[in-house]
């Protein structure tokens, strides 16, 4: 409560006027997020054997995977129950540390009895078969053998919950196994004798190719069984972000933030893969403690000076990707010597427009500008050109942006694996309906295929701990 002094002539708490405010009354307001602000990211499990990778394709919703059932019970019939129990088994057949590691030699070993045997062909068409042409041969035959050994030794790794909850795609791995075999023997037998046919060497070897594609294909799906590898390139990924509820306290009282949205894959090449990210915060809880918020932030009282007490305040939408701040404020100015006298005091309100912004080196920012001013003479210029409306549309600013920082703080929210990674590209306010505010942050996501993998099954791991269960 402000106590009243003796007040200086011509200032009224009655006498009310409207000015637009020129545009060099616009200010950036810039706060590093850490880590980048980007996203809330977390991972819907599909109840398939493959339950933590949408695949995406035509038709399928905003957040959702193709196919995905939008009524209130499982898709297809099948019971919560069968849900769980996929989702346990998908649990069980995970990849070990040492597996993953493992995996990436045999992956590595077959990648490379690929390339040669790419190397064997095109030396076909340069050369007739010869002598070289056999040694060639031969060590195209001991990194097929090595990718083989390689391969069985994994296998050989399973846990028993793994062999019973793999064996299905490791029986088709072994059977593109053995026709590798097959067709290796033939290319041997095609090549040692004393003058093999080119055409045959290259049939049979265009054969080999086949087989040995065969074989990746197989080892590649077990990899994405096992939580260790993703859709190939090519293929639609995305990870859908479940609802997660940041919050921040105000005098006390806790004012909650949710957000959701998606991370799908836009490229991939060379092992390097693009992800979009998208965030929708909703801010619905801010908007209705705006001005609890606001006289935390602004309410001042010293014993002399500049009084400032917020009365009431509102923030809405402000079409189409900003919105706007309305304070009704009562000020009062107070001198002390030789005691304190009241000098002035006035009623007003100030609009504020604040404007989402990205910066490369800043993250998330809001820029601030005053759009109208309604008040008393003196308050009038004070708020329209003196520091008073300076700082007031400043600690406005930082208020509102203190609030989008902490609904979308990717140190909770997102796997270690990914928090240096992600850059925010766009930030814009839309309305949610019913003068209801939302943040739309997009942005990117880099990461190598190892660093998907981890980031998938870390999202996974940290589902699991919640006791959820595929939706």
């Amino acid at each position: 409560m402000f106590h009243k002094g003796t007040r200086l002539p011509g200032i009224s708490a009655h006498g009310v006027s409207a000015d637009r405010v020129s545009a060099h009354r616009v200010s950036a307001l810039r706060m590093s997020v850490p880590g980048v602000a980007v996203l809330i990211v977390g991972i819907a499990l599909l109840a398939s054997p493959r339950g933590m990778l949408a695949q995406r394709g035509g038709g399928g919703g905003h957040g959702m995977p193709t196919g995905a059932n939008t009524g209130t019970g499982p898709a297809g019939g099948v019971s919560e129950k069968d849900d769980l129990k996929d989702f346990h088994r998908a649990m069980a057949v995970q990849a070990t540390a040492e597996q993953r590691a493992a995996f990436a030699n045999v992956a590595q070993d077959a990648q490379a009895a690929s390339d040669r045997l790419r190397t064997f062909r095109k030396l076909l068409l340069k050369v007739p078969a010869s002598s070289p042409l056999s040694d060639r041969a031969t060590a195209l035959d001991q990194a097929i053998e090595k990718a083989r050994t390689g391969n069985k030794n994994f296998l050989g790794s399973f846990s028993s919950a793994q062999r019973s909850g793999l064996k299905d795609i490791a029986k088709k791995l072994e059977k593109a196994d053995s026709d590798l075999v097959k067709q290796i023997k033939t290319l041997d037998q095609i090549v040692q004798t004393p003058k093999p046919d080119s055409e045959q060497i290259s049939s049979s070897a265009a054969t080999l190719e086949k087989a040995l594609a065969s074989f990746q294909s197989e080892q590649l799906a077990l990899g994405r069984d096992m939580g260790i590898l993703l859709p190939v390139d090519g293929q639609d990924l995305t990870f859908n972000l479940p609802k997660v509820t940041n919050s921040i306290d105000v005098a006390g009282q806790p004012i909650s933030i949710p957000a959701s949205g998606a991370v799908s894959r836009t490229s991939a090449e060379d092992g390097h893969n693009l992800f979009s990210l998208k965030l929708t915060a909703d801010l619905s809880d801010v908007q209705q403690n705006i001005t609890g918020i606001l006289r935390s932030a602004l309410n001042r009282s010293p014993r002399c000076g500049e009084r400032v007490e917020i009365q009431q305040a509102t923030l809405t939408p402000l079409p189409p990707a900003d919105s706007l701040v309305v304070a009704r404020l009562h000020f009062e100015r107070w001198v002390c010597p030789p005691r304190p006298v009241e000098v002035a005091d006035g009623d007003g309100t100030i609009e504020v427009r604040l404007t989402p912004s990205v910066g490369q080196d800043t993250g998330l920012g809001l820029v601030s500008e005053i759009t109208r001013v309604d008040a008393d003479r003196l308050l009038r210029d004070l708020l329209r050109s003196g520091d008073l409306g300076v700082t007031l549309r400043e600690q406005i600013a930082a208020s509102v942006l203190s609030a989008m920082q902490k609904g979308t703080d990717t140190k909770a929210t997102l796997p270690p694996v990914a928090q240096k990674s992600a850059t925010l590209q766009k930030a814009q306010f839309q309305s949610a309906g019913a003068h209801q505010l939302s943040l739309v942050l997009d942005g990117q996501l880099q990461l190598s295929d190892e660093q998907t993998t981890q980031f998938a099954t870390q999202l996974k791991q940290r589902l699991a701990a919640q006791g959820a269960s595929p939706p």
